[in-house]
């Protein structure tokens, strides 16, 4: 487990619900990576960069359910403007598995 932080320090972060709407290669970046175009409904696309290539399809991605961390600066990204980072857990062998709600949640939901 990491360091203590207080309950205000976590309600700063804003995560909500999307969904993929294009995934493609993305072989500038130094982890092999994808470059996801993702719907938040009424908050809008948003596009960013992240290291699933090892772990999913590029064609599966489409269609599917994401939580995304939206109030970050923009990170750039072997020349691309990562605007969300899209959240995974990292499973002991490295791998990961992108997080998502269970059952579908409406486009835009907070996540709290």
């Amino acid at each position: 487990m990491g360091e203590l932080i207080e309950i205000g320090d976590f309600v700063k972060v804003e995560m909500r619900v999307g969904v993929v709407t294009a995934a493609e290669d993305f072989p500038k970046a130094r982890k092999p990576s994808l470059r996801l175009t993702i719907d938040f409904g009424p908050f809008g696309v948003r596009r960013s960069v992240a290291a699933l290539k090892l772990d999913y399809r590029q064609e599966e991605l489409p269609g599917r359910q994401v939580v995304c961390v939206v109030n970050f600066p923009a990170r750039r990204i072997a020349g691309f403007d990562s605007e969300v980072l899209v959240l995974a857990a990292t499973e002991a062998d490295g791998s990961l598995r992108l997080l998502a709600p269970d059952p579908a949640a409406e486009l835009g939901s907070l996540i709290t």
